[in-house]
């Protein structure tokens, strides 16, 4: 019969057993990460070779499901509900994380439900406009939207996208009046700007690289804080007329709170090592996006953040979703 001293020295060994086995026996089944988006969008280019690598490194399938609505909150939510293993996860981005809750009634606790894993990327914007649009740089384009209240119309992926929002801060901080036409997704605006249905997009690099070769569009500016590797004489919008302004999407990888930490640090090295593979961060970079690989403490700051930025202007400017 074993004595009460050798428990008690065997005690904390039995206590971390059960965190042990959970991280050396997950993944043991199919892992599947929520979308906020439909399929072939943003997503899909920033996580979808993320899951091909970890399924040949895990050894389970890695699957994306779709579940698009209510600004991404349908699918946060299906995650969030899932069992806490690891084996449902929540892709989302600042749509969903710092923009949703001033516009959706929450289905969850937007501050406590789930923890991060990896900020993946982000992929700020550019002002592009017709080029039958007599401007030639953004500061021209802001002058002669002044001269035209209301008489100059911008595309959006829809209401309360952070294209619609970017235009909103835009015109707040330039002093100007447009009119928004919002459009079922970033293709659909990008191709109303393209034809000349409306004047001005908030468009991303992944849309761009396509559509600039057709000479029928210019871009005037870039909303990173430093220009696009992509597109390096492209300015920023900092550069060319408003100083300190910058937006981006953010894209980036949630667990369910209750997770158990040995599974949380296994997604999260697994995750973070392969978005900071220099081949990675390369297709990223030409994919459009700006790598980032970023840790849950920087995911945090930039919630953070983003959310000082969007709720005061979603109030402000009385951005209501239909």
């Amino acid at each position: 019969m074993p004595s009460r001293r050798s428990m008690l020295l065997a005690a904390p060994l039995l206590a971390t057993a059960p965190a042990a086995l959970a991280q050396e026996s997950f993944p043991n089944r199919p892992i599947t990460l929520t979308v906020p988006l439909t399929a072939g969008g943003p997503a899909d280019v920033v996580f979808r070779p993320m899951g091909n690598a970890l399924q040949q490194e895990w050894g389970q399938p890695v699957v994306l499901d779709y579940r698009p609505g209510a600004g991404g909150t349908l699918a946060m939510d299906y995650a969030i509900r899932s069992r806490p293993d690891g084996h449902t996860l929540a892709i989302c981005s600042n749509s969903q994380f710092s923009i949703a809750p001033f516009l959706f009634p929450m289905p969850y606790d937007n501050d406590r439900s789930f923890v991060p894993i990896v900020m993946a990327a982000s992929a700020p914007s550019f002002v592009v406009i017709n080029r039958a649009v007599p401007a030639t740089t953004l500061q021209e384009f802001l002058e002669l939207a002044r001269r035209r209240p209301d008489g100059m119309s911008f595309a959006t992926a829809g209401v309360g996208f952070t294209s619609h929002l970017a235009t909103e801060l835009l015109m707040a901080r330039a002093g100007v009046s447009m009119l928004h036409v919002p459009y079922r997704g970033g293709s659909p605006a990008s191709q109303a700007v393209l034809t000349g249905e409306v004047q001005m997009n908030f468009m991303e690099a992944a849309f761009l690289t396509g559509l600039l070769p057709t000479g029928n569009l210019r871009a005037l500016a870039v909303t990173s804080a430093q220009r696009h590797p992509l597109f390096p004489d492209v300015p920023t919008v900092s550069e060319a007329a408003i100083p300190g302004f910058e937006t981006a999407t953010y894209w980036g990888l949630v667990a369910p709170t209750a997770t158990p930490e040995p599974i949380l640090t296994k997604l999260r090295t697994g995750t973070q090592r392969f978005f900071n593979t220099a081949a990675e961060r390369e297709r990223l970079t030409q994919a459009g996006f700006l790598p980032m690989g970023a840790d849950a403490e920087i995911f945090n700051r930039i919630k953070a953040q983003e959310s000082a930025k969007w709720g005061p202007l979603i109030r402000d400017r009385g951005i209501r979703v239909s």
